[in-house]
């Protein structure tokens, strides 16, 4: 049997089509699912599959292994990984799996799995569906099939939240050709006080246009032309399946994730009864900052989907997200991370402001930062290198943080290294006031995980 242990990863399990994920792998992991499904007293869930090549007939073959194993499955089809989280509740069936690579290049493929429709399974429930399958340990038995079309109350639900100003926009959206092109056009022209400029918006999963992940920059430069070509007020990303936000300002500059959280912040701050929210470690000190001068309890967390989903729904926080892209609104929504939504607040804030996106960029506090890099290492090695880091930094008396790695803060900013979950990497990332002082924490800690990494 051909199964390729890496793919069972941290927060889902995610490879390459058709090696390492195939019609016979996904059947595997539908038993799994269903037999771990069982133990835990439910038999019926929801399955949706985002606009890859590879995702229908993996999501037929997902099916076939959980009604094998006793599972009935309601099948959703092609649907965003947001309009997936909006069945949890809608149909009231919380468990299920969502056939999808979010950002990936387009040859990958996976799925994102919940036994309890609040979050994604991660770690060793991840892992414990690869013992199943190569012990061979799987239920038996007949579900049955059905099919939910959710996308009208999807769009009806999404809009129902947002309450546009007087001030009309112009925005161009860029849906990266990945799925959430199948809904959002339908949710910009029932708004009149939108202009919409709809920017690579057909479905075509070979992503011609762009890597469909709107935390890179460079994936965004078209929209930002666009932006700028057409006087357009902002312009707003998603990725291939839709939970994560990029936000471009009217001079054409890119919002990052914590610099749009703190800006929503400032518009929420005094709307809301909890003065908390969180980020992970790899957002910068300005959203820390931000918080702490509204009278908001900042709570910095550990990087990834499944345990920020988790986060958010136990401590309620009105607004947290990642750097990443992903941003929970709990303030008058239901937690789901929406790009589609995340930015139609941002619109929202707009029509209701007498400032432009740049003049609200421009009013937060200026750090300089590396984007995430990345230092090949085995897999055997990482934790050990992060050990060593973090006995450096013991020795030399620094203050830092252990959730997510080693981040050590420093009041001007912190530098951060940390285990990859995806793949054999070191992540590292850095922020100062200055860009010599960057330059000179990159080099410190660069230097410092390549000897660790020779030993």
């Amino acid at each position: 049997m051909k199964l390729n242990k890496n793919i069972f990863r941290e927060y889902d399990i995610r490879g390459i089509y058709p090696s390492d994920l195939d019609a016979n792998v996904a059947y595997l992991v539908g038993r799994a699912f269903a037999t771990k499904l069982l133990s835990l007293g439910k038999d019926k869930m929801i399955v949706g599959y985002d606009n890859r090549f590879s995702s229908q007939e993996l999501e037929e073959n997902l099916v076939k292994g959980l009604t094998e194993s006793g599972v009935s499955v309601v099948r959703l089809g092609l649907v965003t990984t947001p309009m997936y989280y909006y069945a949890w509740d809608k149909l009231n069936i919380k468990c299920g799996i969502m056939v999808t690579a979010s950002h990936n290049p387009k040859e990958y493929n996976g799925f994102k799995m919940s036994y309890n429709g609040i979050h994604n399974i991660c770690g060793s429930d991840v892992t414990d569906l690869y013992y199943i399958i190569i012990n061979n340990i799987f239920s038996e038995g007949k579900g049955t099939i059905s099919y939910a079309d959710i996308k009208e109350d999807y769009i009806k639900m999404i809009n129902d939240h947002i309450s546009m100003g007087n001030n009309k926009l112009k925005v161009v959206y860029d849906c990266g050709n990945g799925t959430t092109s199948i809904v959002a056009k339908e949710i910009f022209k029932s708004n009149d006080k939108i202009e919409y400029i709809p920017l690579f918006a057909d479905s075509d999963p070979s992503f011609p246009n762009h890597h469909p992940d709107p935390a890179v920059e460079e994936n965004l430069a078209k929209l930002k032309e666009k932006v700028k070509e057409t006087s357009s007020d902002c312009g707003i990303a998603f990725d291939g399946d839709g939970d994560r936000i990029g936000v471009i300002d009217n001079l054409g500059r890119m919002i990052f994730a914590d610099q749009y959280m703190a800006i929503m912040w400032h518009d929420i701050y005094d709307k809301v009864s909890k003065k908390e929210g969180f980020y992970d470690v790899k957002c910068s000190k300005l959203l820390e900052d931000e918080l702490n001068k509204l009278g908001v309890k900042p709570v910095c967390v550990r990087t990834g989907n499944s345990y920020t989903k988790k986060i958010s729904y136990e401590n309620d926080y009105p607004l947290g997200g990642e750097l990443s892209g992903h941003i929970y609104f709990r303030d008058r929504f239901p937690g789901i991370d929406d790009g589609i939504y995340a930015g139609l607040r941002f619109v929202e804030l707009l029509s209701k402001s007498p400032n432009k996106a740049s003049q609200l960029l421009d009013s937060l506090t200026k750090y300089y930062s590396t984007p995430e890099g990345k230092i090949e290492v085995p897999d055997e090695k990482k934790a050990k290198i992060v050990s060593g880091v973090e006995e450096y930094c013991k020795n030399k008396g620094y203050n830092y943080l252990t959730i997510d790695g080693v981040k050590v803060l420093y009041d001007d900013g912190f530098a951060l290294v940390r285990k990859s979950n995806t793949g054999p990497n070191i992540t590292t990332r850095y922020e100062a006031t200055t860009e010599d002082k960057l330059l000179e924490r990159k080099q410190e800690f660069d230097d410092l995980v390549n000897k660790l990494k020779r030993e």
